[in-house]
């Protein structure tokens, strides 16, 4: 069977949900979803309970993007 390598790029391209979903599979510890579903409804869900930490989360990956 072939090995499938993915290659860590940055692009203006939108990826497959399913591969960046895939990829993430057993390398995290905590995972925050924010998205729209078919009917363009916002999704979000966190396996983290406590807020505060969701929020931080979410507030370092803003920083990360605007430092992009």
């Amino acid at each position: 069977m072939a090995q499938i390598i993915i290659p860590d790029i940055k692009t203006t391209l939108d990826l497959p949900l399913d591969r960046i979903l895939e990829s993430a599979i057993g390398k995290l510890i905590n995972v925050v979803i924010v998205g729209y579903d078919g009917d363009g409804e916002l999704y979000f869900a966190a396996s983290i309970a406590d807020q505060k930490v969701v929020m931080w989360l979410l507030t370092q990956a803003i920083k990360k993007l605007l430092e992009y």
